[in-house]
C-alpha cells in the first residue's frame, strides 16, 4: 500500500498467510531475522496514522472503542465516532472560534487605521453566543455517550431476604452470588457485566438495607447506600408476600429501600415484587393495581424461583436503557470521554468570560477566545496559530 494513501500514510505491506499458529509463528520468526525489523508497539500503527494527519484524536478514540465494543449499541457509537462525525463537530466549532478570534485581534491591531468594516465586534458576539448555546446543549446530554461506552450502572437494592442475589443470578444466568435463606448473607457489592437489548449494563447486587449490630454487615449496608447514590438505574426488590396491596404501604416499603437523599442523581427506579409464586390468587393483581393508584415506579411481578415475570422486567429495563442511551446512529453525535466533557466545560467557561471582558478589556476578551479554542484543539489534537493569521489576511486584506 503506497503512501500517503495507506492507513498510516506510509508505504506499507501486508502478508496474508494461513491462520494456523505454526504458520503464523514461522512467518514471524522469519521476519524477526531481517535486520532493522521489529514488532510494532501497542497502538503504534494508530499513533503513526494520527501523526500523519490521517486520524484525529476523536477518531483514534473511536477506533479504540470499536476494538473493545462488547454490545451492538457500543459498536454503532464507536463506528460513528471513528468515521469522524464527533471530530467534525468539534472541528467546526474550532473553526468558528478561530474566525471570531481573528476578527477580534484584527480589530485590536487595525481598527485605528479604518481598514475594517463596521459591526465586526457585534458579529463576533453573536457568533460566540450561538457557539456557547451549542456547546451547552452538547454537554446537557445526560451522559448518554459516556454511559453507553462504559456501561449503565444498575443497582439491585432492597431489604434482606427479598431475593436480590437470586435476581442477580437469574439475570446473569449463572451463580454469580451466594443465595441463602439466612438474612444478611450478602455483605459486599457483587458486580456482573451484562448485555441487555444491545446495551452494556454493570449489574450490582448489594447488601440488604437494615439496621444491624454486625460490624461486617454494617459496612456492607454502607457500601450499598454509597452504590445507590452513584446508580444510573435502581431495581428496588421487595418480597411481594411482605407488603399489603395498598398504595400507602407500598410507598412506605419503597421509601425504606430508597430513603430521602439516597439517590443524589435521581436515578430512575423499577419496583420488582419478587416471590410472586407465593402469592394467593388475585393478590398479584391487587398489588399491581395499588402501584398504579399510587403512581409508583414502573413495577413488575417476578418469581426468581420459576422465572415468571423476567421477560416483563427485561422489557422495562430495556426501555429504560434505550431512553437513557438512545440510538447512537440518530441525532447529533454524543461525547464519549470524560476528557471531552472536561475540555468542553472549560471552553464554555471561557466563552462566558468573553462576554464579561469584551466591554472592559478587548485584549482579555481575545485571550478567553484563545483559551476556548485551545480546549477544543486538545480534544481533536489540532491547534495552530497559523490559521488565525490566514483568516486575518483573508477576511480583511490587511496590508495588501
Amino acid at each position: 500500500f503506497a503512501g500517503p494513501h495507506s492507513f498510516t500514510g506510509e508505504d506499507c505491506s501486508e502478508l496474508h498467510v494461513h491462520g494456523g499458529p505454526a504458520v503464523v509463528g514461522g512467518v514471524l520468526q522469519a521476519l524477526g531475522r531481517l535486520p532493522g525489523l521489529r514488532p510494532a508497539d501497542p497502538g503504534e500503527f494508530t499513533k503513526r496514522a494520527f501523526q500523519a494527519g490521517k486520524l484525529g484524536l476523536t477518531e483514534v478514540e473511536g477506533l479504540g472503542d470499536l476494538i473493545h465494543a462488547e454490545t451492538e449499541a457500543q459498536r454503532r457509537q464507536a463506528l460513528r465516532q471513528m468515521e469522524g462525525e464527533l471530530g467534525q463537530l468539534y472541528q467546526r466549532w474550532s473553526e468558528e472560534l478561530t474566525k471570531a478570534l481573528a476578527h477580534v485581534e484584527a480589530f485590536i491591531d487595525f481598527s485605528e487605521d479604518d481598514n475594517l468594516e463596521e459591526g465586526v465586534l457585534a458579529r463576533v458576539a453573536a457568533a460566540v453566543q450561538t457557539l456557547e448555546e451549542e456547546v451547552r446543549g452538547h454537554l446537557q446530554d445526560g451522559r448518554r455517550g459516556e454511559r453507553l461506552r462504559g456501561g449503565v450502572h444498575v443497582v439491585i437494592a432492597g431489604p434482606t431476604n427479598a431475593g436480590k442475589s437470586s435476581l442477580l443470578n437469574l439475570l446473569c444466568q449463572r451463580p454469580a452470588a451466594i443465595v441463602s435463606p439466612v438474612a444478611g448473607t450478602t455483605r459486599d457489592v457483587v458486580e456482573s457485566a451484562l448485555n441487555i437489548g444491545g446495551y452494556p449494563v454493570v449489574l450490582s447486587d448489594t447488601a440488604g438495607l437494615r439496621e444491624t449490630q454486625d460490624a461486617v454487615e454494617r459496612e456492607g449496608v454502607s457500601r450499598a447506600r454509597d452504590r445507590l447514590q452513584r446508580a444510573d438505574v435502581v431495581l428496588a426488590v421487595l418480597a411481594a408476600v411482605d407488603v399489603a396491596p395498598e398504595p400507602g404501604c407500598l410507598a412506605d416499603a419503597l421509601r425504606a429501600v430508597l430513603p430521602p437523599g439516597a439517590l443524589a442523581g435521581r436515578a430512575p427506579c423499577i419496583l420488582v415484587l419478587n416471590k410472586a409464586d407465593l402469592l394467593e390468587e388475585g393478590r398479584g393483581g391487587a398489588l399491581l393495581g395499588a402501584c398504579g393508584e399510587g403512581a409508583l415506579s414502573p413495577v413488575c411481578l417476578l418469581s426468581c424461583k420459576t422465572g415468571e415475570g423476567v421477560a416483563s422486567l427485561l422489557s422495562l429495563l430495556g426501555a429504560q436503557l434505550e431512553q437513557m442511551c438512545g440510538d447512537p446512529l440518530t441525532g447529533s453525535p454524543s461525547l464519549t470521554q470524560a476528557r471531552h466533557r472536561l475540555h468542553l466545560t472549560s471552553c464554555l467557561g471561557s466563552l462566558g468570560r468573553y462576554h464579561g471582558y469584551k466591554s472592559l478589556d478587548l485584549v482579555l476578551a481575545a485571550e478567553e477566545l484563545r483559551l476556548a479554542r485551545r480546549h477544543l484543539g486538545k480534544i481533536t489534537g489540532r491547534v495552530s496559530a497559523e490559521e488565525i493569521l490566514d483568516i486575518v489576511f483573508r477576511d480583511f486584506c490587511v496590508g495588501k
